[in-house]
């Protein structure tokens, strides 16, 4: 007895310990118990647009707004009928084998760096951008909807320079299988969210959608803002799928497909889960609206929705134990603490990655060198930070 009681000491002295280092720069970061988030939201700063880029059909970049497409609601909206596999057949589909990274998002930055210089410095050559984090809009819906993830995991690595944080997310040995063992049908409903874009969207306010061309997933619009989360200044791209409005005035739109919901459970997992990842997505990049396409099993669009982003979270309140936004917030703000102890020194030779592991319910690193895989910052873009190379 007496040792089972040591044993059973000793096991609450090791959780104690870990529950103190969760967030030693040594070692894990716990997640669990997630309501230990569950405090007030933290300061958020209304995303603001800072620029923004295309890339063409030929998923070229270019530094312009030739790829932004104009919503173009239905009438009724509710009556559409839309066939999702129309056109499957002749889709032009984005090479998912070549790995972007952050690549279109650091030529921004370049053509750019004048937009990070603070209002009150000298007209000296910028060396710096004065900014914690740069990534994609992605990445940081795939950290804030962390909290509630409780299968998938996720790889996100972090190089350091000049002072900024570059964030890029990696896919698990588990996706890389996935991707692998993509069934016709799951190619054929992932075709049917850009089909829906091509019903939804014009060229321009004066033209209807044309939906006999073949759908081209190269084509994009990119929205990067600036934004602040607690004591973290960011600056992040993200996909953007139309706009409302005039373009002086625009106002960005979401476009979705899910299938339509008939059970009760069906509606508890579409707010626990996608409407989670959805008002994520909106939020970050300040999209007011969600217009979403549900569908039946045989891909034709039976009704059209649309969400506010600001009330997204209030029609989950009846939801058993849902997600909560500043349970979300407050764990992305955790974690940018954590990547900023963890990784300290400015080098871009060396690459810190961090795993998340849904089983453990925790945050683990590593570090790697400049020839490690995850090594993803360009020379193009790390050269360009020579002083000889900045332009004033």
């Amino acid at each position: 007895c007496l040792i089972e009681v040591k044993l059973e000491r000793f096991s609450e002295d090791k959780e104690a310990m870990k529950r103190k280092h969760e967030s030693a720069s040594d070692g894990p970061m716990y997640i669990s118990p997630v309501n230990r988030f569950d405090t007030k939201f933290p300061f958020f700063r209304q995303p603001k647009e800072i620029g923004f880029f295309s890339q063409d059909s030929d998923r070229q970049f270019r530094a312009d707004d030739s790829s932004l497409r104009y919503y173009c609601a239905p009438k009724p909206e509710c009556d559409s009928n839309f066939d999702l596999k129309a056109g499957f057949d002749t889709f032009i589909k984005k090479d998912d084998s070549v790995k972007e990274r952050l690549d279109d998002l650091l030529r921004w930055v370049i053509l750019n760096r004048e937009k990070f210089r603070p209002p009150d410095a000298d007209k000296n050559p910028v060396t710096s951008l004065c900014t914690d984090f740069i990534c994609w809009r992605g990445l940081l819906t795939r950290v804030l909807c962390t909290p509630y993830e409780q299968r998938e995991g996720w790889i996100i690595a972090v190089i350091k320079l000049r002072g900024t944080f570059y964030l890029c997310e990696y896919d698990t040995e588990e996706k890389k299988h996935q991707i692998t063992k993509e069934t016709h049908r799951q190619l054929l409903l992932q075709y049917g969210g850009f089909k829906f874009e091509q019903y939804m969207t014009s060229k321009s306010p004066s033209e209807k959608p044309e939906t006999s061309v073949p759908v081209n997933n190269n084509e994009g619009f990119c929205s990067v803002v600036r934004s602040r989360l607690d004591q973290h200044s960011m600056v992040f791209g993200g996909e953007v799928d139309c706009y409302s409005g005039d373009k002086k005035e625009k106002e960005y739109v979401e476009l979705k497909t899910s299938r339509e919901m008939d059970k009760p459970n069906q509606l508890r997992n579409f707010k626990k889960f996608k409407l989670l990842k959805w008002w994520c997505q909106s939020f970050l990049l300040g999209v007011p609206r969600v217009v979403c396409g549900f569908r039946d099993d045989d891909s034709i669009v039976q009704r059209i929705k649309t969400y506010s982003t600001l009330e997204i979270p209030k029609l989950c309140q009846d939801v058993h134990d849902c997600w909560q936004p500043n349970v979300c917030f407050n764990f992305c703000n955790q974690f940018f603490k954590h990547v900023k102890e963890v990784v300290c020194e400015s080098n871009s030779a060396s690459v810190t990655v961090f795993t998340y592991l849904p089983q453990r319910k925790c945050i683990v690193h590593e570090d790697f060198g400049e020839e490690s895989e995850f090594h993803f910052l360009p020379e193009w873009y790390t050269n360009s930070w020579e002083q000889k190379k900045i332009q004033k």
